[in-house]
């Protein structure tokens, strides 16, 4: 390909992203709203922008083959705040992708949109949306808007529900881990498969104790390597009992499932921020 456009370029996950990427491509363009990202890779430039801005996303996808969409709050916010960033940078992605003549979006969409399922039930790609948050409304709304896209305008989507790509810091995370080399290789595949037409699948990586079901995705040739199972037994002997009447606990969301509308799921969370430096 000539050109990808990464959104969400200086965020913890675009971090990783952005070198793998420009092996991809003669040319990466990189973009978030951050006034610079650092050291800039071979074959790599930075654009400042908005995606909440229709004319700069449109200037920003010219001449590119893909857009690999991961710009957005990630965190649960009023709605009002979600809006912008989340819903219309969604419309406006897939909109100028559609003008400008892109074959594809690859989306970073979230476990979140079907978030409010029991950790009990092993879940397919298929299950209707249960968003626990705003933010996973944010992404229910963005995986239709591709599918719509694709049934009627014949834009190609690949939508990636990242269940938790950050260090394992909980006993929800043995099951729910990303690593960063699975993520890398998550977002080739979703670039490299030939044809794609709307596919959803779950960002996770080859863990023991996994939630969901790719079978149904099988055809993109991801196959995750790593396993959080090397972390169960400090995790478990650190973990306090299990609470089966906290939501936090027994549903896909983990906290974004207890936590009030519009205010912060990460506030629950001990992410750590390992984002790589350039």
């Amino acid at each position: 390909m000539k050109k990808i456009v990464l959104t969400g370029a200086g965020g913890r996950l675009g971090s990783y992203l952005r070198e793998p990427l420009t092996r991809l491509a003669g040319t990466l363009v990189s973009s978030d709203i951050a006034e610079d990202i650092g050291m800039l890779y071979p074959g790599e430039s930075y654009i400042r922008a908005d995606i909440a801005d229709y004319d700069a996303v449109h200037t920003l996808l010219d001449g590119a083959d893909m857009v690999v969409h991961f710009g957005a709050i990630v965190d649960e916010v009023p709605f009002e705040e979600m809006l912008g960033p989340n819903f219309l940078g969604a419309y406006n992605v897939w909109e100028a992708a559609f003008r400008q003549g892109l074959k594809r979006v690859v989306y970073a969409s979230s476990i979140h949109a079907v978030g409010m399922y029991p950790r009990n039930e092993f879940i397919g790609i298929d299950v209707p949306h249960r968003p626990d948050t705003f933010y996973g409304l944010a992404k229910c709304f963005a995986e239709d808007l591709g599918r719509m896209y694709w049934e009627k305008r014949q834009l190609e989507s690949v939508c990636l529900r990242i269940l938790s790509c950050a260090q394992v810091t909980s006993p929800r995370a043995l099951g729910t881990w990303l690593s960063y080399d699975d993520l890398i290789q998550l977002v080739t595949r979703a670039i490299d498969t030939p044809t794609t037409g709307f596919s959803i699948v779950y960002g996770v990586s080859d863990n023991d104790r996994s939630p969901v079901d790719n079978s149904a995705a099988s055809y993109l040739g991801y196959r995750p390597r790593d396993n959080a199972e090397r972390f169960a037994e400090r995790i478990l002997a650190e973990a306090p009992p299990a609470d089966t009447d906290d939501l936090a606990q027994m549903r896909h969301g983990g906290p974004f499932a207890s936590t009030p509308l519009g205010q912060s799921g990460l506030a629950g969370m001990n992410i750590v921020d390992d984002r790589k430096k350039t």
